[in-house]
């Protein structure tokens, strides 16, 4: 992966990016996005991956932390930290999750958290290190803000709402 041009780097994003145009416009016109169960249950799965993530960053001993392209931390702040923040986030995600459509603010802040961990992990895998896990990471954050983001546009924008 190190061995690539960035020139085909982003060729490639951009045919992935034009596939996932079609696939979300072909999702949007099913009314997929107004389903607010489904939303729920979106923002309800987000806070459980963030809670595990949360919980591996905290008690997984840095063994296995270093396959994930963690480097090796005596004190295990960095990674406490950044686990306790991830346990917040689900705290918020599941707040949001109880009540949507009350909720607008949070919904906000989680889309605007995920697209900013989009980016960061994204340029940081680009322009720091080419680890696979940071990359997937980049990819399922910015996955799951288009999605909560899909859900805002049609839930707020429209009255028609699917229970």
């Amino acid at each position: 992966m190190g061995d690539r041009e960035p020139q085909a780097l982003i060729h490639d994003l951009r045919h992935a990016g034009k596939y996932l145009g079609v696939i979300f416009e072909r999702l949007r016109t099913m009314n997929i996005f107004k389903n607010i169960s489904l939303f729920k249950l979106l923002l309800y799965l987000i806070a459980f991956h963030s809670f595990c993530v949360g919980i591996s960053l905290i008690v997984l001993p840095f063994e296995i932390l270093s396959w994930f392209g963690f480097t090796v931390d005596p004190y295990r702040f960095f990674s406490t930290q950044g686990g306790v923040f991830h346990v917040v986030l689900s705290i918020a995600y599941i707040l949001a999750a109880c009540k949507p459509l009350e909720e607008r603010s949070l919904i906000i802040f989680i889309i605007i958290a995920k697209w900013i961990a989009f980016f960061f992990l994204g340029f940081y895998f680009l322009f720091s290190e080419m680890v696979p896990v940071i990359a997937i990471s980049a990819i399922s954050d910015g996955v799951m803000g288009l999605l909560v983001m899909m859900f805002f546009q049609e839930l707020f924008t429209t009255e028609e709402v699917v229970d």
